[in-house]
């Protein structure tokens, strides 16, 4: 960002790669979407409500009062008619916009001093009508509360090990997390959506991991 904090991270680990939005925010970078190559992708407003979800499958849009405004399949995994998916665009803030307008064609751009990035994460990725998907783990409360707690407990000892490295206090509002505890952090949220667990649980999961 023109402020110096960091805007867009993209990672890659064999054939998969991933990339990242964070808030243009110095202390707390708080992820705003995340794109992955395997077709999961997910948006979040600013105060960490989930926005857009997408998966391999097709993907749903919430309002910020978590009602779902609009669902759609990708045509190539419904054999049956289906709606066509109108584009969707939303700016995640000043300078981040997402562009959605297929499966292979989801467009994350960055314009910041009059320059612009454009990346696309879209992907098509072919399932057999006869095949069947398996369903999502679904965790229970216990579960998901000791993951949250797990992921916090290591972003404390990472947020420490970074002081004693580098003593200066500066230097500690400039230090991000790691990227394994920022992945990590980003699938407990989606855990979470997929789980049945009441809005209030999923709420204090969510501060527990983004503190």
């Amino acid at each position: 960002y023109p402020s110096g904090n960091l805007a867009i991270i993209i990672t890659g680990e064999r054939n998969q790669h991933s990339l990242i939005v964070q808030e243009d925010e110095l202390k707390t970078a708080k992820i705003r979407a995340l794109f992955q190559s395997d077709g999961r992708s997910t948006c979040y407003y600013r105060n960490g409500d989930e926005w857009i979800n997408m998966s391999i499958q097709g993907g749903q849009y919430l309002d910020q009062a978590g009602n779902r405004v609009r669902r759609w399949m990708w045509p190539n995994l419904s054999p049956e008619p289906h709606v066509p998916l109108s584009p969707i665009f939303i700016s995640l803030n000043r300078h981040v916009g997402v562009r959605i307008l297929a499966q292979d064609k989801i467009f994350i751009s960055f314009l910041a001093m009059g320059r612009q990035a454009k990346f696309n994460m879209g992907t098509k990725v072919q399932v057999s009508a006869a095949s069947q998907l398996p369903p999502a783990a679904q965790l229970g409360e216990d579960e998901l509360l000791l993951l949250a707690f797990r992921v916090r407990i290591l972003q404390l000892f990472d947020r420490m090990r970074g002081c004693l490295n580098f003593p200066s206090t500066e230097q500690w509002n400039k230090m991000q997390p790691t990227m394994y505890l920022m992945t990590q952090a980003v699938k407990i949220l989606e855990l979470c959506m997929a789980a049945d667990i009441s809005d209030e649980l999923r709420g204090s999961i969510k501060a527990i991991v983004n503190a």
